[in-house]
């Protein structure tokens, strides 16, 4: 069995319901990394007539990396939010949400650029 990490042994146990529901965050978190992940690797094996090819592999690669950070984030929110409630304090602010949003605008906006190149290019 694994060691408790010293911050679970701090301050006060919280309530269950919030430790569960914080849980389920935390499960949410991951299946957007693994849904991201996916796309990732089904738009890099499966999307083999998209063109422009440089930009393909690099929404590829840009929702792996996503996913990567999103279940480090995932993580961190979930001890973060842990270790407030332990101690109840208010719980921390979540910047990472603010980052997810400006790399789904950019991801968006490549596959945007994905879907209008034959336009584009034949003009």
């Amino acid at each position: 069995m694994m060691k408790k990490p010293d911050w679970q042994c701090q301050g006060q146990e919280p309530d269950y319901r919030f430790s569960l529901a914080n849980e389920r965050t935390f499960l949410a978190w991951i299946r957007t990394a693994l849904a991201l992940l996916a796309g990732g690797l089904v738009l890099g094996q499966f999307a083999l007539q998209l063109e422009p090819r440089w930009l393909i592999t690099s929404l590829s690669l840009a929702l792996a990396l996503l996913a990567a950070g999103l279940c480090a984030t995932a993580y961190w929110r979930w001890r973060d939010n842990e270790i407030a409630m332990r101690h109840n304090a208010p719980l921390p602010h979540a910047q990472s949400v603010l980052l997810l949003a400006v790399a789904g605008l950019l991801v968006g906006t490549g596959a945007a650029l994905v879907v209008l190149w034959p336009l584009l290019k034949a003009l």
